[in-house]
């Protein structure tokens, strides 16, 4: 088989002809003859004796060129794959089929999304404010405070409960004076302070003493559950034991304890280091966002609906893999969210836009550029993927084709091009008055997909956590929010 016309069309569509010869026809309908001739009733045989040719006369020639098509469909698909000249984006669509006279070949035409062709605008030297990494004193505090709040002893307290005490307490809620559902707790402990049930509640506790009983007048915020929101209900509290929170010492042997280092300095320097990296890595986060913004306002192409649904599913299966990370099933996730699955599609497809456009600008970069991948450079690549897998380098290669590791590569060394030219802005841009109507596309940050490591993703988060209240709360759960996904990579792990 041959291509027999190529065609670009609008909206980066392209048709393309595909002439399947005789011979190739021929011996497509055979199997198809000996797949379906068991099936064939033909007076005079038993099923499956009838010659091709009997069976052809009695139901028509073309009785067998249907299941002849689908034996030919990969071998079509792959001769437009690897001779097209075409960069094809999912699968072609067969649109029209012409069998020849007496089944002397046929004409395959089919329709598929290509890679668009792609106009840059400039993309060295551009300018972006780029946060300064600083780490104060009271930063390190907190985290200090927060390690000994952890390593604290909890021992008994005979005394009113106060604000840091643990309160174990038996409630039960009411509403119109009948129970409610989820309302109910034993022997629960409860922190004071925290804010682990609804306003009120744990300030109403405070001040009780072990065997005090109190019945508690509260109303629901109107964000919980629609059978309680904003409701007036009754809690009636008993509480059975107070429990205060024994701090360590804050000197070198808390340190010791807690770390790997000798003296609390040190172990006050190493968290600052870690809130430098971090910070630092987010200020290169946001330089190199703001860049690719720019990099893609500047961008022309008709982009075919078919790469933004894919990276649409690359963003999703991240956002996917990222909460089963967190031991949260995705399904489980939108139904507490309150989420259809469509809905949380259609709140993907901005991240899908945006990935497509850097996809692009960085492709034409990289051609422009001339940017090529060394063996070498694979080699190493998938070494640092073997190593970050903990899989055999003979099994990521396996799973990790060479074209999707060069790709990869070829993409990070354009982004580097570009933040390698670029200027850092000690202060935000003023925003041109004609950009205040830009669309929304803007606002949501997601980290370029050129900058992950070949096979690693940095997979969509969820802004509100999955859980975050007391698993024995008083009532529902608030409605959450919407997720917003951010730092959303366009590759997907090997799995």
């Amino acid at each position: 088989m041959n291509i027999k016309s190529c065609e670009k069309k609008e909206k980066s569509e392209a048709e393309i002809i595909v002439e399947v010869a005789a011979d190739e026809l021929e011996s497509a309908i055979g199997k198809a003859y000996i797949k379906n001739k068991n099936k064939i009733a033909v007076p005079g045989f038993r099923k499956g004796k009838a010659p091709r040719r009997m069976i052809e006369k009695l139901y028509g020639e073309s009785i067998f060129q249907s299941d002849a098509l689908e034996i030919l469909i990969p071998s079509v698909l792959k001769t437009v794959t690897d001779e097209s000249g075409l960069r094809i984006v999912g699968l072609p669509q067969v649109t029209d089929v012409v069998f020849k006279d007496n089944n002397e070949g046929l004409d395959i035409t089919m329709t598929s999304s290509v890679y668009p062709d792609v106009t840059l605008g400039e993309y060295k030297g551009l300018s972006a404010y780029k946060p300064a990494v600083e780490v104060d004193d009271s930063e390190i505090d907190l985290e200090v405070e927060s390690m000994r709040q952890r390593n604290a002893r909890i021992e008994k307290a005979d005394r009113p409960a106060a604000i840091g005490d643990i309160a174990v307490i038996d409630f039960e809620g009411f509403l119109d004076g009948e129970p409610f559902e989820n309302g109910k707790g034993e022997n629960h402990e409860l922190e004071l302070g925290a804010g682990r049930f609804i306003p009120g509640f744990e300030d109403n506790v405070v001040g009780m003493a072990s065997g005090d009983e109190r019945e508690i007048d509260l109303t629901f915020p109107e964000n919980y559950a629609d059978h309680l929101a904003g409701k007036a209900v009754v809690f009636k509290v008993r509480l059975n034991e107070v429990k205060e929170k024994i701090l360590p010492e804050l000197d070198d042997e808390f340190a010791k304890d807690v770390s790997e280092f000798d003296t609390l300095e040190e172990y006050r320097a190493d968290i600052k280091e870690k809130f430098r990296k971090e910070k630092q890595d987010n200020s290169d986060i946001d330089f190199e966002n703001a860049l690719m913004e720019k990099v893609v306002d500047s961008i022309e192409a008709d982009i075919p609906e078919a790469i933004i649904e894919e990276q649409v599913e690359v963003a999703m299966n991240n956002f996917g893999n990222q909460l089963a990370a967190r031991g949260i099933d995705p399904n489980t996730y939108l139904q507490m969210m309150n989420i259809p699955p469509e809905d949380f599609r259609k709140s993907m497809r901005a991240m899908g836009e945006r990935q497509a456009n850097i996809m692009l600008a960085l492709e034409k970069i990289a051609e422009l550029e001339g940017i090529e991948v060394s063996d070498e450079e694979l080699e190493k690549e998938y070494e640092a993927g073997a190593a970050r897998y903990e899989m055999e380098l003979d099994q990521i290669k396996e799973k990790v084709d060479v074209e999707t590791i060069s790709k990869d590569i070829k993409l990070r060394l354009a982004a580097k091009i570009v933040m390698d030219s670029a200027i850092a802005l000690d202060s935000p841009e003023e925003p041109a008055a004609a950009e205040e109507d830009k669309p929304a596309k803007s606002a949501k940050k997601a980290k370029a997909g050129a900058s992950d490591k070949a096979g690693v993703s940095d997979a969509a988060e969820p802004t509100d956590s999955a859980d975050t209240t007391d698993s024995a709360d008083p009532a529902p759960k608030p409605k959450p929010r919407k997720p917003a996904a951010k730092k959303t990579g366009q590759k997907k792990d090997p799995e």
